[in-house]
């Protein structure tokens, strides 16, 4: 057993109220995320999905069932006010009473700051005039699959403190989730191994988390983030460093502009691939995590292997 998942556990014994007579009624807010709850709650129950797929989670509006199960909710599991600002005074206002676990600033969870320029270098944060406009970290951390192993302990120490009845098999369901990870961690890298060291750049920066833990690093981003539009200015900066390096591959997203990196493909021979982040066209459930990764593993191997 882990060091999260005992010291959760040990927790749970001192804070665990009375037993459920059904089981808790738990809401997450996007789809990987409600992927590895589902993974923990298997054969308990199944979790509520608040931010439907295919919809931002920067902004949205919730539907009056989103909103009830909100209300509803024993337990949230989100990824935070970074990814979804609007959310925290949703939970405020509907869920007052329900235990509220923020992944990104749970203990263990792999914390990345963003990047902002064309080319990913280091580079003074206090130069970009965009800064403010997103929160302290890059919220896209269930792209690291070490954060989703971590998250697996996490998801079943607060479920065992509510429900102490089905407290094994959460702990069972969240052992058997990391150790598919462990497996899929090894599948991705013997994917990638073939088309290490090749170029690439993605539509926008969403993806570091799954470069840190493969060290397979993008070269750039067209977009700073998916909550505002590219400037012509970075554009144009981009598009010349594609053709400067050579760069074999750009990654766009099926909800974005295909006009955008049309442009920025001109003059140069790369290929594009198509990559979801969020796993929009995935079935829900305990597969949709280690599928998502599947899926982008491939889109960014089919793509680097066309040059």
């Amino acid at each position: 057993m882990s060091r999260t998942l005992f010291s959760l556990c040990f927790t749970a014994v001192f804070i665990a109220g009375p037993a459920y007579a059904d089981r808790p009624q738990v809401a997450v807010d996007i789809a990987p995320v409600h992927s590895l709850v589902a993974q923990v709650m298997e054969g308990v129950g199944v979790p509520d999905l608040i931010i439907q797929p295919g919809a931002t989670p920067h902004e949205y509006s919730l539907r009056p069932s989103e909103a009830t199960a909100l209300q509803n909710a024993d337990l949230v599991f989100w990824v935070g006010p970074d990814l979804t600002p609007w959310l925290a005074e949703a939970l405020e206002t509907l869920a007052p009473a329900a235990v509220l676990t923020s992944l990104l600033e749970v203990d263990g969870t792999i914390q990345l700051e963003f990047r902002e320029d064309a080319l990913f270098e280091a580079h003074d944060h206090s130069d970009h005039d965009d800064h403010d406009d997103h929160g302290a970290h890059d919220p896209h951390a269930w792209l690291s699959p070490t954060n989703a192993m971590t998250w697996l302990d996490v998801i079943a120490g607060r479920l065992s403190a509510v429900d102490p009845v089905n407290s094994d098999a959460y702990l069972a369901n969240a052992a058997s989730g990391r150790a598919a990870i462990e497996a899929l961690i090894e599948e991705v890298e013997a994917t990638l191994d073939p088309v290490r060291g090749r170029e690439f750049i993605v539509f926008h920066d969403a993806y570091q988390y799954f470069e840190t833990d493969f060290d397979f690093a993008a070269s750039g981003a067209i977009s700073v983030s998916d909550a505002s539009d590219p400037s012509p200015a970075r554009i144009a900066e981009i598009r010349g460093q594609v053709v400067e390096h050579r760069v074999v591959c750009v990654l766009a997203e099926p909800q974005f502009n295909p006009g955008l990196v049309a442009t920025v493909l001109e003059g140069s021979d790369a290929q594009m691939g198509i990559v979801d982040p969020l796993g929009s066209d995935l079935e829900l459930g305990s597969e949709l995590y280690p599928e998502l990764i599947r899926h982008l593993t491939a889109a960014l191997a089919r793509c680097l292997h066309a040059q």
